[in-house]
């Protein structure tokens, strides 16, 4: 057999296992802890929703992280998020009560590091629309002002642009709307 073939082999064989041993690590990050519990930390009862929720590995620990789901969308909506943007959403997850190292903190990053889901705002629409009329309002003042402190974190040229690109507010007015709806 050829060194080649051998070192191959060994470099696929550790790819196999450190990607097992990844997967598993996320599936525990984010394992859903079950319908009844997260109906209990919500007060969500639509069935639907929280399975939306579960399919997105949002379960009551990792619950926080969608309240900031649509800093991150608006973070992505021109694209990458600039390093500006990302350090005001972990700002703000750290004003939230969101410890480093948490499962809520993990899913933030996962979401930075990576294009969120393309149903991310359906399912944050379905989210705010189950919360209780009170929890939507408190949600709806401090998601919007925060929303409006990532889309200002960057972009603008020397001062004399807007700070705030037309796609971020186009992100803006659908969250906006989401409230409305």
């Amino acid at each position: 057999m050829s060194h080649d073939f051998i070192d191959d082999r060994r470099k696929a064989l550790e790819e196999a296992f450190f990607a097992r041993q990844n997967a598993e690590l996320i599936r525990r990050l984010h394992a859903p802890e079950g319908q009844k519990e997260l109906s209990g930390s919500t007060g969500i009862q639509d069935p639907k929703v929280l399975e939306r929720l579960e399919a997105h590995g949002i379960g009551a620990n990792a619950l926080a992280a969608l309240s900031l789901a649509p800093l991150v969308l608006v973070a992505w909506a021109d694209g990458t998020p600039e390093p500006e943007e990302r350090r005001a959403i972990l700002s703000a997850a750290g004003e939230a009560g969101i410890p480093t190292g948490g499962a809520a903190h993990a899913l933030l990053d996962h979401w930075l590091a990576q294009h969120p889901p393309q149903d991310l705002l359906a399912t944050w629409t379905d989210y705010v629309h189950a919360l209780a009329p009170e929890a939507r309002a408190a949600l709806h003042k401090d998601v919007i002002a925060r929303a409006h402190q990532v889309a200002e974190a960057s972009g603008g040229f020397l001062g004399l642009t807007s700070k705030v690109s037309p796609t971020e507010k186009a992100m803006l007015k659908r969250l906006e709307d989401a409230f409305t709806a």
